[in-house]
């Protein structure tokens, strides 16, 4: 698992630059869009909205997000978390016999000691809500050196007074400034290239809260911009100016033929058609 602080984000400038290509694109027998100052005004409108709409359903998302810790072959992953006073976060089994058990003498005073006991199956929820630094182990594993560190808040309390008694953990410094450490990082919170102090690389998941990878909240403001964007296409469509609509057949056909869409023989085949007959040639 890494940790990605880059997150995706869509401009209005690239909102704009779609809209462009996206006219070019839909440019047909209708004549080219006309963009008035007025369309223009009301269409940068729609595209702001989007961008704030987008950008409020990410945070919102984001807010609800619970941080997984995954179980699996003797870690836990992320090793080293840091959540706010109030997180519920879940410990999801990956594989084998494990359990969440924190150590009762290296909580925060007054920090409920919480212990979902050796399960094979299913989660295990836990409510953090006294800041301090949390340390906890698995019963079974403890010996091999799966623990791990949660950061409720700031760093604080018995575990950062002396080292955890078996394995190692991130520095709570380390965890506070990533947000999250994966299994496989050094005691600084660093990815190792290979089996590290901490063990091989590679494993785990975690629903972002602190400034993890992109997933569902961005992708779905992605498309809930790339939604308002079609519906403002749509509507400029509809709103072409009445100069458009009551173009006369040749300057149809000199627009066609301007903006390459018909070659110069189609042209002149069709402009002396119309000039013969009257005819409406620009179909």
């Amino acid at each position: 698992m890494g940790i990605n602080h880059n997150h995706v984000s869509f401009s209005t400038v690239d909102a704009t630059h779609f809209a462009r290509m996206s006219l070019v694109a839909n440019h047909g027998s209708n004549g080219p869009v006309i963009m008035t100052h007025h369309t223009r005004r009301r269409f940068l409108g729609l595209v702001g909205a989007g961008a704030v709409a987008s950008t409020s359903f990410v945070q919102s998302a984001h807010a609800q997000q619970t941080p997984v810790v995954e179980m699996g072959n003797n870690y836990f992953d992320p090793i080293g978390l840091r959540v706010d006073p109030g997180t519920t976060v879940r410990f999801e089994l990956a594989e084998g016999a494990h359990s969440a058990t924190a150590y009762s003498d290296r909580i925060p005073d007054g920090a409920s000691a919480f212990d979902s006991g050796t399960i094979s199956q299913g989660r295990f929820e836990h409510t953090f809500e006294t800041p301090g630094t949390v340390d906890y182990y698995c019963i079974p594993h403890e010996s091999t050196g799966m623990v791990g560190r949660i950061v409720v808040g700031s760093p604080g309390g018995p575990a950062e007074e002396g080292s955890i008694p078996y394995g190692e953990v991130p520095s709570s410094e380390a965890i506070v400034e990533q947000g999250a450490v994966a299994y496989g990082s050094t005691s600084d919170g660093s990815r190792d290239g290979g089996d590290g102090m901490m063990g091989p690389s590679g494993h785990g998941m975690m629903n972002d809260r602190n400034g993890g990878g992109v997933g569902v909240p961005v992708v779905g403001g992605g498309l809930g911009m790339l939604g308002i964007l079609g519906g403002a296409l749509y509507w400029l469509r509809g709103r072409s100016t009445p100069s458009e609509n009551h173009s006369s057949p040749r300057e149809v056909l000199e627009t066609r033929y301007a903006s390459g869409e018909i070659d110069e023989e189609e042209y002149r085949r069709r402009r002396k058609r119309l000039d013969g007959t009257g005819e409406d040639s620009s179909e």
